[in-house]
């Protein structure tokens, strides 16, 4: 064989060699993408599998037990009911009529008041409200309170307070004037009896 031509074998050769490991190369690529591309979708179905399994817990949480359901319906009924519950609180011959609270204290009141009217003699105090000695002590359910003129509140228990002003201390609150039309007026300046009594 002549140099010429074992130069050309040798080429030859060599090209193949270099188109083998080229090919080599790539199929080795193309299985890896393969491979990604198979884990991304196992990832990502598991991922859609907890997002959705997430989901469902929050929509389950969301939705309140029948019971809860039933007792916060009940609750707000009651609440609604006690709202449409009046009293008629008379000063100097003026009838204004009082919605009451929905509390133990308001509850003892209305037994009270069921068997007679009650009537107290109640103090001018400070030009802003009235104050009078029920006799007996309600249930209390303080709470820090900003009054405005109408409501009626009872204080340490024993005492009941009707405003025609406003003032900040701890009451129990019973019930507030639906009509302020002259209210003020009818309190006048000095001491006064009022009586209250169920609205019939």
């Amino acid at each position: 064989m002549d140099k010429a031509g074992y130069i050309v074998r040798k080429y030859i050769l060599m090209t193949f060699m270099i188109v083998c490991a080229l090919a080599a190369v790539l199929s080795g690529c193309a299985g890896s993408r393969q491979t990604e591309n198979s884990e991304l979708h196992s990832s990502g179905s598991a991922g859609d599998s907890a997002g959705s399994a997430a989901g469902s817990d929050e929509e389950e949480e969301l939705q309140p037990a029948a019971g809860e359901e039933k007792t916060m319906t009940e609750n707000i009924a009651g609440e609604e009911e006690n709202m449409d519950e009046k009293m008629i609180v008379e000063v100097n011959g003026t009838r204004f009529t009082a919605s009451l609270e929905n509390n133990e204290a308001v509850n003892t009141l209305v037994e009270m008041m069921q068997e007679n009217p009650v009537t107290i003699q109640m103090s001018d105090y400070f030009g802003f409200e009235k104050v009078g000695t029920l006799g007996t002590s309600l249930p209390k359910s303080n709470r820090q309170t900003t009054t405005q003129s109408g409501d009626i509140v009872l204080y340490q228990g024993k005492q009941i307070v009707i405003f025609y002003g406003s003032n900040s201390w701890s009451y129990t609150r019973l019930g507030k004037i639906d009509d302020l039309t002259g209210w003020k007026d009818a309190l006048g300046n000095g001491d006064v009896a009022v009586t209250f009594s169920l609205d019939e």
